[in-house]
C-alpha cells in the first residue's frame, strides 16, 4: 500500500461509538486517506472529527454497504474498518455477507473489531513510511 490510503468506515448501530472514538484516536492518519462511510457512521465521524473529510454513502440497510462494493470492486478501496455487532440480529446481514465477500474476492484488508484495525492501521503507515513490503 502506497500513497494516499482510502478507507472505507462502517459499524453496526451498537459499535458507532467504538468507531467514533477509533477514528479520532487516529485522527492524524485518517486526515491524511480519503474516507467514505455508511451514512450515519459517516454524520458521526465528521461531527467528532471536522478535519477528516468523510464522504457519506447511503446507510447500510439502504444501500450503503452495497456501494462500499462497488466502490471495492472499482478499485477504489485500500482497507476496510468494520466494526461488527455480533450480538444483535442484522435485517441487512445478506448484504453485510456480499460486502465481505468482495473484500475477501479483492483481497482488500478488512478489520472487524478495534484489535485488527489498529493492526492495519500501524502496517498501513509503516507501508507508507518504507514502502510495500518486498
Amino acid at each position: 500500500m502506497t500513497g494516499r490510503q482510502r478507507v472505507a468506515l462502517i459499524a453496526h448501530d451498537q459499535k458507532k461509538d467504538d468507531l467514533v472514538s477509533f477514528a479520532k484516536a487516529h485522527e492524524v492518519f485518517l486526515a491524511n486517506a480519503g474516507i467514505v462511510a455508511t451514512g450515519t457512521t459517516g454524520a458521526r465521524i465528521a461531527e467528532a472529527c471536522p478535519s477528516l473529510d468523510v464522504k457519506r454513502l447511503k446507510s447500510g440497510p439502504l444501500g450503503g454497504d452495497q456501494q462500499i462494493g462497488a466502490l471495492i470492486a472499482e478499485g477504489a478501496v485500500d482497507l476496510i474498518i468494520f466494526f461488527v455487532d455480533p450480538l444483535t440480529p442484522m435485517p441487512h446481514d445478506v448484504d453485510v455477507k456480499a460486502l465481505m465477500r468482495l473484500a475477501i474476492v479483492y483481497d482488500i484488508p478488512m478489520a472487524l473489531n478495534a484489535a485488527t484495525a489498529e493492526a492495519l492501521l500501524l502496517h498501513a503507515e509503516a507501508s507508507l513510511k518504507h514502502g510495500p513490503e518486498k
